[in-house]
């Protein structure tokens, strides 16, 4: 190993390290609310924030941060994120109530929402030619871990209960190796700076307004009986919406380039297949929640156990995004992702015919056939969703898509969290069975419609299996 190589894997080992803590910290609390809710006494509408409250304030400011890195430099915004990361992780870890919890939860999605752009913007200031493509390569992979492990790493964090911290510890873990990504960042990672004009006051306010509005009714209306003012806050989430794409239309006119742009979105491949990954995210995060839940508070198991489970989950859905340029190559973007959109829900209508049978008892075995089924659909409609954007747009509107198609992706993970979690608790009342039974029904029609999106998605095209054959290689 030459010294050049060392310092070249230095930035990227940087790099991939916060990367893999902001996207973990996404899944790892799904395993460890059970045990929240006993120790904090945090009742169903705090369960749902500390998952949709973290993607929320992520999504929502992850465009206006990545404007900010470009402008006062992509290292201070990365580092000054990792910095509130690694603090607002230690009061999650040292919260003595659930109210203390859910604001430094929040502070964590929008610190995260400082790291997770930067890290892309570095890597290519950084790498070039075929080092850029492994680097990417290795990004998309860590994410892919971090993910599909979240849910086993924090049941066995929370099962080692190290220094009787339970629970604590998958927030505490993120200490060390956050000070490690600050201690290398000033020396391993350049500060660029492109001196771009600051984002737009309003059309900021208007983005997160929006985002807002539509997580917040939806989270507190079945707790509180669905009072007036949740449908005015709906409706006021729409009026908002509208203003924001009106915001960015009129910034576009004067040359100034907006914080979201729906010029690109009207080609039908990128608005479609846009559309698509909003519908599938919509469910995935909703979808680890509720199946938490029902393992650990349905059918006792531990921490550890629960997220063994998620492996059967986690392994297909890796060897579906392997696999996924070469079903989307045989079959198109609109046959491929539909089946694969199909696939994904009959997993879920497998688990609910397996949960009808045995209810809260019985082997976990029933379990697997539905969540291998749906994890291996997942993963496939996933990088053919993705693939299909990306090969659709222009080169020019390739960052502002990919920037805005991952804040749709986090405003998706929140909204599903808590559409789902106002159908479970809600039929709670009647027992654990029914209401996972009903948040499967909405998992399943919430497929049905990725694969409604899917068939107005293009044929089999070259460009759209080579760039689901990048994400497939990068994600696996």
């Amino acid at each position: 190993m030459t010294t050049t190589d060392t310092l070249r894997r230095g930035p990227l080992a940087v790099l991939l390290t916060g990367t893999f803590l902001i996207v973990l910290d996404f899944f790892v609390v799904n395993v460890a609310l059970p045990s929240l809710q006993r120790d904090l006494a945090a009742g169903p509408a705090a369960l749902q924030w500390l998952v949709a409250g973290y993607a929320l304030t992520f999504g929502g400011l992850l465009l206006v941060a990545s404007r900010l890195a470009d402008r006062w430099g992509r290292r201070r915004v990365f580092v000054l994120g990792t910095a509130l990361f690694v603090a607002s992780s230690v009061v999650c870890g040292l919260a003595p109530d659930v109210h203390t919890l859910l604001v430094a939860r929040l502070v964590q999605g929008a610190s995260a929402a400082m790291i997770g752009p930067t890290v892309l913007s570095l890597i290519g200031d950084v790498y070039t030619g075929p080092q850029r493509v492994r680097a990417l390569g290795a990004y998309a992979t860590v994410m892919g871990v971090a993910a599909a492990s979240g849910q086993l790493i924090g049941g066995l964090l929370i099962h080692l209960d190290v220094a009787g911290s339970g629970w604590r510890a998958i927030f505490l873990l993120n200490l060390p190796f956050g000070l490690a990504v600050l201690l290398g960042a000033p020396r391993l990672l350049p500060d660029t700076r492109l001196g771009t004009p600051p984002p737009d006051a309003l059309e900021s306010v208007l983005l997160v307004g929006t985002l807002t509005a539509l997580v917040l009714p939806l989270v507190q209306g079945q707790s509180q009986g669905w009072p007036l003012w949740t449908w005015l806050t709906l409706a006021g989430a729409v009026g908002l919406a509208a203003l924001t794409a009106v915001r960015g239309v009129a910034l576009r006119r004067r040359g100034i380039l907006p914080l979201v742009d729906v010029a690109p979105l009207r080609a039908r491949p990128v608005g479609y297949g846009q559309l698509g990954q909003f519908l599938l995210f919509a469910g995935m995060a909703a979808y680890f929640l509720v199946l938490a839940l029902y393992l650990q508070d349905g059918r006792g198991l531990g921490p550890l156990a629960s997220g063994t489970v998620f492996t059967a989950v986690a392994v297909p859905y890796m060897i579906g995004t392997r696999n996924a340029a070469r079903i989307l190559g045989r079959l198109g973007a609109r046959a491929g992702v539909t089946a694969a959109a199909l696939t994904f829900g009959a997993g879920h209508a497998l688990l609910l015919a397996a949960v009808m049978v045995i209810g809260t008892g019985g082997s976990v075995v029933w379990l697997v056939p539905g969540l291998a089924v749906g994890g291996a659909g997942m993963g496939v409609t996933l990088a053919g969703l993705v693939g299909t954007v990306m090969s659709s747009v222009s080169p020019q509107h390739a960052g502002t898509v990919s920037g805005t198609s991952s804040t749709l992706q986090q405003a998706a993970n929140a909204i599903g969290v808590a559409l789902v979690g106002a159908i479970f608790f809600g039929r709670l009342r009647d027992g654990m069975v029914p209401a996972f039974e009903a948040s499967l029904v909405y998992l399943i029609a919430s497929t049905a419609a990725v694969a409604l999106a899917a068939r107005l998605l293009p044929g089999r095209t070259t460009a759209t299996a080579r760039a689901t054959a990048q994400v497939s290689r990068a994600s696996a």
